[in-house]
């Protein structure tokens, strides 16, 4: 039995290496766009802190001021119901609320994608399976990364430029990669 082949001695066909390869590439476009994605929703999670806590502190302070006898209350009053009128128009037209929950959803999207793809690659391509087998389920992953491209809101720019700042400073290795690769 020495000379008998095992499966980690077997060698990978060109087709299945190519398989392997392109589902890495999907892994990566995944997590780039995901980590994008969660960069753009902690911006409008922030953007949304930002306009709508002052917003509730300008409306209180202008309903006090407008209900009191200070000389120049209704002056502060009007000053803090216009500040509150532009932080709302903004808040209302850009609606950062909502864009945030898009971002996380779609973010998660692709983070669920990117971890069915890792395994594929690292665990089902190893199986007896046949490479049409493989290819089929590399088409429907593919589809579902087209699906998600075409139905998530675009990456803004700086959102993917920190999440690629990230991931090269490593926030998305895992530990046991990093033993693996040691």
């Amino acid at each position: 039995m020495p000379n008998q082949i095992t499966t980690q001695e077997r060698a990978v066909s060109l087709t299945k290496e190519a398989i392997i390869t392109e589902a890495k590439r999907i892994e990566e476009n995944c997590l780039y766009t995901s980590k994008g994605h969660f960069s753009a929703a902690h911006f409008w999670t922030n953007f949304h802190l930002l306009f709508g806590i002052p917003a509730v502190v300008a409306a209180a302070i202008a309903g006090a001021s407008a209900l009191t006898q200070f000389k120049n209350s209704n002056l502060i009053a009007g000053i803090l119901s216009i500040f509150l009128v532009v932080l709302t128009a903004i808040t209302t037209f850009l609606n950062p609320k909502e864009r945030a929950n898009i971002h996380l959803t779609s973010g998660n999207n692709y983070d669920s994608l990117l971890g069915k793809v890792r395994q594929f690659w690292t665990i089902e391509c190893r199986f007896e399976e046949s490479e049409e087998i493989l290819k089929h389920k590399l088409d429907d992953y593919t589809e579902q990364r087209d699906r998600l491209n075409r139905e998530s809101p675009q990456v803004p720019k700086f959102a993917y430029n920190k999440a690629k700042k990230g991931i090269e400073e490593g926030e998305a290795t895992y530990k046991v990669d990093e033993i693996q690769d040691a």
